[in-house]
C-alpha cells in the first residue's frame, strides 16, 4: 500500500501548495467577485487535502484508522476532481482536464488497492 499512501501525500500537499501559490500571486479573482462561494470551496479543498495527508501518513504507519479515513479522503478527492475541471474547461485550459482525469484514475485505483489489501 505504499503507492496509495504516497499518492495521498503528494496530492494532498499539491492541493495546499497550488492554492497557496494561487493566493500569493493573486490568481483567485473569486476572492473579490464571489468571496463567500470561494471561501466554502477553499474550505472543502483544504479539508480534502488534510484528509489525504493524514490518511496517507496513517497508512505508512500501519494505523487501523487510516483505511476508512483514506476512503473518505479519496471520495472527497474524486468529487473535487470531477467538479473542478469545469472551471478550466470554461477557460479553454484543456491540459487541466487531462491532469484531473489522471488524478481520478489514480484515486480509483489506489482506493481499490487500499480496500482490497485489508
Amino acid at each position: 500500500m505504499i503507492f496509495p499512501a504516497f499518492f495521498a501525500l503528494i496530492v494532498g500537499s499539491g492541493m495546499i501548495v497550488q492554492w497557496g501559490i494561487s493566493f500569493t500571486r493573486r490568481q483567485i479573482p473569486e476572492l473579490e467577485t464571489e468571496p463567500i462561494r470561494i471561501a466554502f470551496h477553499l474550505a472543502g479543498e483544504m479539508v480534502t487535502a488534510l484528509m489525504l495527508l493524514v490518511s496517507g501518513l496513517g497508512i505508512l504507519l500501519g494505523s487501523s484508522w487510516a483505511v476508512p479515513l483514506y476512503s473518505i479522503g479519496t471520495g472527497m478527492l474524486l468529487y473535487t476532481a470531477i467538479v473542478s475541471p469545469g472551471y478550466f474547461a470554461q477557460r479553454g485550459q484543456w491540459i487541466w482536464l487531462v491532469i484531473f482525469a489522471i488524478i481520478i484514475m489514480l484515486a480509483l485505483w489506489s482506493s481499490i488497492v487500499v480496500n482490497t489489501a485489508t
